[in-house]
């Protein structure tokens, strides 16, 4: 299970970005798939999920400003990201748990400055 995420950068408060995750077809059609991300110092949090029938949970943290969503003709779940705060500032991981086993992506970092 290979997952590849990119679309981190450096904005300023309030801004937007969109992280992308690409995974294989048949990982999105039976798996959830979750956005993690771990700042300096914090232990890693879930952000996101979308399982694959569509149902989606935030953490509380982010409720109202992110949203996760999935385009299957592209293989890639995203997760849009809004009106975004420094404390959003981590390194973002995509995830999914297959057949017991959980994997993750490489990371990208966002760094939101105030």
């Amino acid at each position: 299970v290979q997952l590849q995420a990119c679309g981190g950068g450096l904005v300023q408060a309030g801004e937007s970005l969109i992280l992308s995750c690409t995974a294989s077809r048949i990982i999105l059609s039976i798996s959830t798939v979750d956005w993690y991300r771990q700042a300096p110092g914090n232990q890693r949090e879930l952000v996101a999920s979308l399982t694959s029938g569509g149902f989606t949970n935030y953490a509380d943290s982010v409720k109202g400003r992110f949203t996760i969503s999935r385009d299957n003709t592209k293989n890639t779940v995203y997760l849009q990201m809004n009106i975004l705060k420094p404390e959003d500032t981590a390194v973002y991981y995509c995830s999914t748990e297959f057949l017991r086993t959980r994997y993750w992506g490489q990371g990208t970092q966002v760094t939101v400055s105030s």
